[in-house]
């Protein structure tokens, strides 16, 4: 089947997770720029929740562009995906709403990882669908920096308890891994 409709809908959800984010940013009472400070922690990590969602819509966008067709597999996997991307918003307010305290900064962590795995599991699903030589199966290959992710995320989880910010750097660090769309995919990709 082809994969327009899951391509637009998983469009549509994403959109929908980052009107969900923005609208948790509560306005200022004050109107002076010292009423935004107590807001920059919050709007911290609305920012590091965005580029996550936005790193996602990115890297899905040029997974699916190497992709032909998809099936009733590949439908599943990207309803995993999304079902643990519409969980930012939540964690990322948890983590703000509790001043970063350790228990949901682990979660937003859980979060992330299993947004990875899903993610991965999604790219391993499309890859079996098509052939072991396709564009996709040759750009990703063993996928290390996706297995290094998922690592990093499952550290960053265990030291929340050890120190909160060492975590919070460790996520911000697979986003900066991640920041740029996977260029091994766009040098498989026949230029258009």
């Amino acid at each position: 089947m082809g994969k327009g409709r899951l391509e637009a809908f998983s469009d549509g959800v994403l959109a929908v997770i980052i009107t969900i984010m923005v609208l948790e940013l509560k306005v200022p009472h004050g109107t002076d720029l010292g009423a935004l400070v107590p807001l920059l922690p919050v709007f911290l990590s609305y920012v590091l929740s965005f580029v996550y969602i936005g790193i996602y819509w990115n890297n899905h966008h040029h997974m699916l562009h190497a992709v032909q067709r998809i099936n009733g597999r590949a439908l599943w996997a990207n309803l995993h995906l999304l079902f643990w991307l519409s969980l930012v918003p939540f964690v990322t307010g948890w983590v703000n709403e509790n001043h970063f305290a350790a228990v949901p900064v682990a979660l937003y962590g859980v979060v992330l990882l299993m947004s990875g795995v899903s993610f991965y599991t999604l790219e391993r699903v499309l890859i079996a669908h098509h052939a072991k030589d396709s564009p996709l199966a040759r750009a990703v290959g063993r996928d290390y920096k996706g297995v290094m992710s998922l690592l990093i995320y499952v550290a960053a989880i265990a030291l929340t308890f050890v120190n909160v910010w060492v975590s919070c750097a460790l996520y911000i660090f697979v986003a900066i891994m991640w920041f740029i769309p996977d260029p091994r995919i766009e040098r498989m990709l026949p230029e258009t």
